[in-house]
């Protein structure tokens, strides 16, 4: 497996040298929302610790990532009115990855709507904006 990258996207944005739409952050863990949701409030969870991917995270960082992805999939699904959630982490260009930094996806999901295709519509940021806002001020 190849190692970590220090400049991927998503290790910028943990050292505050890319933007984001926050909506938790602990010492462990940051998660904010996806700029190419495939439903609204979709949310990336990631470990502040390098990791490329599950299969060399510290089982111990993992762990606290999928609390955090928990914790925002129940706040989710009132907030915004889902019908249940889909988690998804994908490792290794084989298995679907793109940012090479584990993540793992929060998506809430409605009956009967199906997700949009990965990375094909960039949301409007003042949605972005104000769903963050919800999301962060539900999630204390």
């Amino acid at each position: 497996m190849p190692a970590y990258d220090p400049n991927n996207l998503f290790a910028k944005i943990l050292r505050g040298e890319l933007p984001s739409y926050k909506v938790f952050e602990d010492d462990k863990a940051l998660a904010f929302l996806d700029i190419m949701p495939r439903a609204p409030g979709h949310v990336l969870v990631l470990p502040k610790a390098p990791a490329r991917n599950i299969l060399d995270v510290a089982p111990d960082d993992l762990a606290h990532v999928i609390k955090v992805a928990q914790r925002i999939a129940k706040v989710s699904v009132d907030l915004f009115g889902a019908d249940g959630v889909t988690l998804q982490q994908f490792s290794e260009s084989a298995g679907g990855q793109v940012v090479f930094h584990l993540h793992v996806h929060v998506i809430p999901r409605k009956e009967g709507i199906a997700l949009k295709p990965p990375a094909s519509v960039k949301e409007a940021p003042e949605v972005l904006k104000e769903q963050a806002a919800k999301l962060a001020a539900a999630l204390g």
